[in-house]
């Protein structure tokens, strides 16, 4: 079940459930939406969700967002908003029969004149027939459909069923927000006045996620006893391996993510390795990593080995298909590779020269010979006319062709070096230089 998210102004009683030995998450889980706090982008008003309960238009929907940011408690609200039969689907544990009891559901609930909604639970565990069970339902409007999902929907949701229903995109809890919570979960369990650090601390360890920030509270109040105040060794003693070492966006995060990408640029494997495990055993999201070591494939390596972006992509995309434990070798696997590969930032510089010169330069207009003539209009007036297309010529390269704009002569940005591929790249780069310049016979501008 997903997590809680509330307003600091949200009415308190109203939050808790019957039973008090329920879980603190569905305990506090709201029962209204003014009490969810968070997702501004859909629950504000007018935006999609908020006009929508405001219009009382019920559409089928994906909810997309990583673990603990309100999936299930959006979807529960919106059945209570339209009075409508809620029946739940685990797609972990579910299958076509349970499939066909919600359709036996839903009909029973159209028959005493109620609307139904099927929410799924994990709906990219199901398959691709299990998904298209729900296609003909939807359509007739049985019932309305949401899934929600914790991977992209446009790869583990059937083209057929994701037309038919509109995606939403949550978002983890900020700091704030997560704050917030905090306070409310300390006053419903009785928990001692918390010092700023250790608040501090618990806020960064949830990571966006408000489940995990309310088991945490949970067993905090398991062993606080007599304690008058909840501070940072208190954290550390009580929640043991959960509490991470350090914080996500502190100091010591950056340092570690520093020398991580500092030892791929120095070739040094085994040093890449021991930050790598470093940052993983922080409890730093593994995509984080991943996106860093993508970034390091085009900065510090790119077409000296161009297999690096290849293998920084690969190792993301195992991450994401087999998740932790087992997906951290990928990860670990592409590091190495960086560190062993070849070294050049040319790349990186020519992209931030290009940017930097493009701003300072006036709007210059794209030359006729330049210009995509799809027209006959076009044509009249010149577009691409004297264009020299590079497969006629001789060595499929027009030797003394300006493609900048005119006035403007060529530019020199990327200049590569001599590793890896990049010296078979230069040496053909001089060639086609040295082209340039007998057939214009004009001096070198590119220097």
């Amino acid at each position: 079940m997903s997590a809680s998210l509330f307003d600091d102004d949200a009415p308190g009683a109203s939050l808790q459930a019957s039973a008090d030995n329920a879980p603190l998450a569905e305990r506090l889980r709201p029962r209204a939406l003014a009490e969810v706090i968070g997702q501004r982008h859909l629950l504000a008003p007018g935006k999609p969700l908020a006009a929508a309960f405001q219009a009382r238009r019920l559409h089928s929907m994906i909810l997309w967002g990583p673990p603990g940011v309100g999936k299930t408690t959006l979807a529960r609200l919106v059945a209570g908003a339209f009075d409508a039969e809620f029946i739940v689907i685990s797609a972990v544990l579910g299958g076509v029969k349970d499939i066909r009891e919600a359709v036996e559901r839903a009909q029973a609930a159209r028959r005493a004149g109620r609307a139904s909604i099927v929410f799924v639970d994990e709906v990219h565990r199901f398959n691709k027939a299990q998904q298209d069970a729900f296609l003909p339902h939807v359509e007739s409007g049985l019932f309305t459909f949401i899934g929600a999902t914790t991977e992209n929907p446009s790869f583990e949701v059937n083209s057929a069923l994701l037309s038919r229903a509109t995606v939403h995109v949550l978002q983890p809890l900020a700091a704030d927000e997560l704050a917030q919570l905090l306070e409310r979960a300390r006053a419903a369990v009785s928990l001692p006045p918390m010092a700023e650090s250790a608040r501090d601390r618990l806020v960064a360890y949830a990571d966006g996620d408000a489940r995990r920030l309310l088991n945490a509270v949970e067993n905090l109040a398991a062993v606080a006893g007599a304690a008058t105040q909840i501070d940072e060794p208190f954290l550390e003693r009580a929640l043991g391996e959960q509490l991470r070492r350090y914080d996500k966006g502190g100091e010591q995060f950056y340092d570690t993510i520093s020398a991580l990408h500092k030892s791929v640029r120095g070739s040094d494997p085994d040093a890449a390795l021991y930050w790598l495990v470093r940052m993983l055993d922080g409890g730093v999201d593994p995509r984080y990593v991943a996106r860093r070591v993508l970034r390091m494939a085009s900065e510090d390596i790119g077409l000296a080995d161009p297999r690096a972006l290849r293998m920084a992509l690969d190792a993301t995309e195992v991450y994401e298909r087999l998740g932790s434990p087992e997906g951290e070798l990928a990860l670990a696997q592409a590091v190495v590779f960086l560190a062993a590969a070849p070294k050049s930032n040319a790349i990186y510089t020519a992209w931030n020269e290009a940017r930097d010169f493009v701003k300072s330069d006036s709007t210059r207009p794209v030359p006729l010979r330049l210009r995509n003539a799809p027209t006959k209009l076009m044509k009249q007036l010149d577009y691409g006319r004297g264009y020299r297309y590079a497969h006629d010529e001789a060595g499929g390269f027009a030797a003394g062709e300006n493609y900048f704009p005119d006035g403007l002569g060529a530019q020199k940005f990327y200049r590569p070096t001599d590793r890896g591929l990049e010296a078979q790249i230069a040496a053909k780069l001089a060639r086609l230089h040295d082209a340039n310049a007998a057939a214009t016979d004009q001096p070198d501008r590119s220097a």
